[in-house]
């Protein structure tokens, strides 16, 4: 048999980026300075990532397969049943990598302490190589985490580790007719969100603020959304009543009235679902969820 894979999800640093877009480190000072900003500052966060990157690869079993990834590459890259996948960054690089994924385990790192939230990163690098071995071999603990999908009567699906967002690709308005728990009400808003428990701890929070406050919502583990209507706008044709509830059985579902929706999740609109009038869409649980390493 092949030695285990270890898989580091990665993404290009703000320096990286600010390189490629404005040539050299002088341009790069230049544009940022005219901003207020600080080169150092922007370098300081570039080289700790790589020493994350760098101790994570110390840390792995030496006699291992090893594979690195940035984000752009995912939708290309072909992950192995077996991987032990290891993201580097912030909480959202677990969601970006999540929907690419099976029941390979996750494992996320940190490289930023005090920079990033950490639900989803909560290991320092070496500890979280230290977790690779027992992660493949099935010893290190495991959270199930909910994901949510979309499916559309032609075929069509996607899954999220956060949440799904339905609506105009422009945010302009969206006309669909909502059917949910019984209920129905044909509506004209700023688009339908659906969150797991994970991504309740995220846009779905601010959201649920002000939409539905005393709304529970779900955990990460429990097999139960909640969704939000972004803005709803009551006319003598649409309403504004169905705008907020929990998923804990069934699914909720769209009938499109406009020229084209889209879907996406974890807020990557570039991956997405194009809807067309009269399309019908389901939004659920999803059969698979994501194993990370708690």
């Amino acid at each position: 048999m092949p030695a285990p894979r270890a898989v580091v999800v990665h993404r290009a640093s703000e320096l990286t980026e600010l390189i490629a877009r404005h040539g050299t480190r002088g341009q790069v000072a230049f544009f940022l300075d005219a901003r207020g900003q600080s080169l150092a500052a922007v370098e300081e966060r570039h080289e700790r990532t790589r020493a994350a990157l760098a101790d994570v690869a110390a840390g792995l079993p030496a006699d291992w397969r090893r594979a690195g990834v940035e984000r752009a590459e995912l939708p290309r890259f072909v992950f192995e049943p077996d991987d032990v996948v290891l993201v580097v960054g912030q909480d959202g690089l677990v969601a970006n990598a999540a929907k690419y994924l099976g029941a390979q385990p996750v494992i996320g790192i940190d490289p930023l302490p005090g920079v990033n939230a950490g639900i989803l990163v909560p290991f320092a690098p070496a500890a979280g190589a230290a977790l690779a071995e027992p992660a493949h071999a099935g010893d290190a603990p495991m959270c199930e985490r909910t994901m949510v999908e979309v499916r559309t009567d032609d075929g069509q699906s996607l899954t999220a580790l956060n949440e799904v967002m339905i609506g105009q690709p422009g945010h302009q308005s969206a006309r669909y007719t909502i059917e949910v728990d019984g209920a129905g009400e044909r509506q004209s808003s700023s688009g339908v969100i659906v969150s797991t428990g994970t991504g309740a701890t995220g846009w779905c929070r601010s959201i649920a603020r002000i939409q539905a406050p005393t709304l529970p919502m779900p955990t990460p583990t429990e097999r139960a959304l909640a969704w939000f209507v972004r803005e709803p706008w009551p006319s003598p044709s649409t309403g504004a009543d169905v705008v907020a509830g929990r998923l804990d059985r069934g699914a909720l579902a769209l009938r499109v009235e406009s020229d084209a929706l889209v879907a996406f999740g974890d807020g990557v609109e570039a991956d997405r679902l194009t809807l067309t009038w009269g399309q019908r869409v389901t939004v659920g649980v999803a059969g698979r969820t994501l194993r990370t390493v708690s």
